[in-house]
């Protein structure tokens, strides 16, 4: 026969007996209620350590416990256990978040890192180009005469010779006029003025874009530029004509007829990718502004006409200005 604690109802571990009532209760369980109370909790009569007897009885094995006997019993640990991987789960997955963003900030620094070197490789080579630009200009300098020093005869008494006559070299200016480059200047402020105030308003006549989404391809013309270096960077069209201008990465001016959807010329020459291009209004020539040197190129003879160089970087607008005045 099992013994049984009166105030939790289960086999005590160390049984002892009261002496006022008579019955078994758990030690530390009787024991904290004297300390708290100082009473028998069955009778209520007092109660003190001193009357409290332990029981000797052997050893009693526990029962496994009820949470594990029963279908319910299994779902709640199983579901405890289930808690327990969620949260565990989720740690992890802030920790992995935590990694990312570690990475992307090393990333995105190691980004802008690349971007600086580069542009500083850019900007030491522009500087390369520019010297080596400069260089046949002092040369040429250089080598231009020197006005000599007038040269006078000494007077004889007799007979009285003529001075000799002074020559004097005149130098070449290298580059363009004063007149040319105040009128580049001149033109340059004008067009600036003109394209600020184009940029706060809207042209006239620009399509909506509900008008642009009804536009549809009319035709396609592929292969007029290299496909080892594909991309048409800039185009202009001739005037009072059906052909157009395009300008690509492979170096190549390529002026091609839409009526007949044909190339009519390609133009050669350019050391690096053709930006801009454009069309005389008057004229068949074509300039492409690159950044070292303006080139003129004739559409019938199919070769460059004139090459100006020694320029830093030309401005498109600024150069389609003058290009009226100036004969490539």
């Amino acid at each position: 026969m099992a013994l049984i604690c009166s105030l939790s109802n289960e086999v005590p571990e160390e049984p002892v007996i009261s002496l006022t009532s008579k019955h078994i209760f758990e030690k530390r369980l009787l024991e904290k209620y004297i300390a708290e109370n100082g009473t028998d909790p069955i009778n209520g009569d007092p109660l003190s350590d001193e009357q409290i007897v332990p029981i000797n009885t052997a050893p009693v094995q526990r029962p496994r416990p009820p949470t594990a006997t029963s279908i319910p019993a299994i779902l709640k640990i199983l579901q405890d256990e289930w808690d327990a991987c969620m949260l565990h789960s989720y740690t992890l997955r802030q920790q992995l978040q935590m990694t990312r963003q570690e990475l992307s900030y090393a990333l995105y620094q190691h980004d802008a890192a690349c971007r600086v070197i580069a542009r500083q490789d850019k900007e030491v080579t522009a500087a390369r180009e520019a010297l080596a630009t400069l260089k046949p200009q002092a040369a040429l300098a250089a080598q231009q005469p020197i006005a000599p020093a007038p040269v006078h005869a000494p007077a004889p008494a007799e007979p009285a010779r003529p001075e000799p006559m002074e020559v004097e070299t005149q130098l070449v200016p290298i580059g363009l006029s004063e007149e040319v480059l105040q009128q580049l200047q001149q033109t340059h402020v004008k067009l600036t003025s003109l394209r600020k105030k184009r940029g706060k308003e809207m042209p006239e006549g620009l399509p909506t874009a509900q008008q642009l989404k009804h536009y549809t391809q009319t035709s396609s013309h592929p292969g007029l530029h290299s496909a080892s270096l594909p991309g048409i960077l800039c185009l202009d069209l001739l005037p009072n004509s059906k052909r157009t201008v395009t300008g690509g990465a492979d170096r190549n001016i390529v002026v091609f007829d839409k009526e007949a959807e044909k190339i009519v010329c390609t133009l050669k020459g350019h050391t690096k990718k053709v930006t801009n291009v454009v069309a005389h209004p008057t004229k068949r020539r074509l300039s492409p502004p690159l950044q070292t040197a303006m080139s003129g190129s004739g559409i019938s003879v199919k070769r460059p006409v004139n090459t100006l160089s020694g320029y830093t970087m030309v401005r498109l607008p600024d150069f389609l200005s003058i290009l009226q005045e100036i004969t490539c």
